[in-house]
């Protein structure tokens, strides 16, 4: 059996709670310095300085879809390139939607990805670099022989379905792997090519794995991992599909068969119960792999949320954090030291500020005696962090964070823990993150409040808050766009609003 570690370091408090927050706003970031007709202003608040946004328009923009191109050293300050695939040519014509690159023996980069031919069918296309020395890889090129997959009577493929071919892989026989996401009537799949050139591919007789009802699979990934994260990169591997059908990025954690080009998962399954990436505003996620740190990065898009319209035991888990050069924005550092913070307390946050600020706390349980009990029928932990907000008074509960707050709380975006106990001794603990949109996403981590303590980290940026739980085994992304609390107005608390005192941990 596999199992996921990746890159993990968050500061666990020891008997105080800390507070590290960016002090400094770093309206430079992206805008000042590559987008310096974007800064944030009166008209534009909501604009977010450390995670990547377009100069303007959504970034799935359907105009067609072309490939813009940003390039960075940091992952923080982007600087905009020409485009590098634009809807202009017959091989292209109709847009490119998702792919991956793939580096070939030299360094060579080459680049699948799917258009529309056109009858709009989906069929996959081959692009090259047209000057490997440019270092910003600006011009790509079409190979002759476009497209190189494509549906077919005879190899049964849906032409409305055929989408977002990963990053390929090779195995010992010289062969290129690569895979496709697909479905057969609400049966999810993801189909496997191979190649010798890398430019002429043959479908396998066999899918690499399917899933009943799952729906489209879209922007597939499958990623070798290991148990001790000692050699990440290598052995044995897992697959991200996402449900198209319920806009959620989940995963698998399993062995890959390398002799029959078969996997079988170990834990997780393709549905709207497995394990997710992140139970906030996240799809359509991407990784690669960082060959000079050794360590795996994922994109995801939070897309817009600007209207109202708009689990059980793991054996395995996959843990994210913020990628190390964020911390590296952190300037005069706060922290604050309180041993207790009492039922039916808020707390303000002070000296920073909190449009823009990464915090990390650990809260830790004094005592068990006005726990509640969990309930067998509470298995959707949306649908119950929307029933048990920040005003419905636990025992123990909620505590947590408000973000992004106006100074009399007319307005907020809560991250919040509550704890539950069930028989035998377990605990369930759930995260929420309602939105002032009305919007409530919530998960399941699972840590054990006793032993572990109820670790949390939360990035703010502006109109972004992302929250990760438990180290990193659960996270939560938002859109949200306060009226009242922008730059100077927007203030943090920590708050406890149930009926029992919250600790630190000893």
């Amino acid at each position: 059996m596999s199992m996921i570690l990746l890159f993990v370091s968050l500061l666990l408090s020891h008997g105080v709670i800390e507070l590290h927050a960016s002090h400094h706003v770093y309206n430079h970031l992206q805008n000042a310095v590559t987008f310096s007709n974007s800064l944030p202003s009166d008209d534009q608040p909501y604009r977010t300085a450390y995670h990547f946004q377009s100069l303007k328009n959504w970034i799935n923009v359907w105009a067609p879809p072309i490939w813009a191109h940003s390039t960075s050293t940091d992952l923080v300050n982007w600087t905009p390139q020409p485009i590098a695939i634009q809807a202009q040519i017959e091989a292209n014509i109709n847009g490119s939607w998702s792919g991956s690159t793939t580096i070939l023996p030299g360094n060579k980069p080459a680049m699948l990805f799917t258009r529309l031919n056109p009858k709009y069918e989906q069929v996959q296309v081959l692009a090259f670099p047209k000057d490997l020395s440019d270092p910003y890889l600006k011009e790509w090129a079409f190979v002759a022989q476009n497209p190189i997959m494509y549906p077919t009577p005879e190899n049964n493929i849906n032409a409305s379905s055929f989408r977002d071919p990963t990053t390929a892989w090779m195995l010992p026989d010289g062969k290129w792997r690569v895979l496709v996401g697909s479905k057969t009537g609400t049966t999810g799949t993801s189909l496997l090519f191979r190649s010798k050139d890398f430019v002429n591919w043959i479908q396998a007789k066999h899918t690499l794995y399917s899933y009943n009802d799952s729906g489209m699979w879209e922007c597939p990934d499958f990623l070798p991992v290991d148990a001790n994260g000692k050699a990440i990169g290598v052995e044995t591997s897992a697959i991200g599909p996402k449900l198209d059908d319920t806009k959620h990025d989940i995963y698998t954690i399993g062995s890959y068969d390398v002799k029959k080009d078969a996997y079988m998962p170990d834990v997780g399954f393709m549905n709207d119960s497995s394990l997710r990436y992140d139970y906030g505003k996240y799809y359509a996620s991407k990784m690669f792999f960082d060959d000079v740190t050794k360590r795996r990065i994922l994109l995801g898009w939070a897309n817009e949320s600007s209207s109202v319209e708009d689990d059980s035991k793991k054996d395995g888990l996959l843990i994210q954090w913020p990628v190390c050069e964020i911390k590296a924005l952190r300037e005069k550092p706060v922290k604050i030291s309180t041993k207790v913070i009492r039922g039916g307390s808020l707390v303000e946050i002070p000296g920073i500020t909190a449009t823009q600020v990464d915090v990390e706390m650990s809260f830790a349980i004094h005592h068990l005696r006005n726990i509640e009990k969990f309930e067998a029928s509470w298995t959707d932990p949306q649908l119950f962090c929307s029933q048990k907000g920040t005003s419905v008074k636990g025992g123990l509960d909620p505590f947590g964070l408000l973000t992004l707050a106006s100074k009399n709380l007319e307005e907020y975006t809560a991250v919040f823990f509550r704890v539950f106990k069930a028989n035998h001794n377990k605990f369930f603990v759930l995260m929420c993150n309602p939105t002032p949109d009305k919007t409530t996403y919530g998960t399941f981590v699972d840590v054990n409040p006793i032993h572990e303590g109820l670790p949390l980290r939360v990035l703010i940026d502006h109109s972004v808050v992302e929250s990760f739980g438990g180290k990193g085994k659960n996270v939560n992304t938002s859109r949200v766009y306060p009226t009242l609390a922008k730059y100077d107005n927007a203030h943090l608390f920590a708050f406890n609003y149930g009926m029992s005192s919250i600790k630190t941990l000893p």
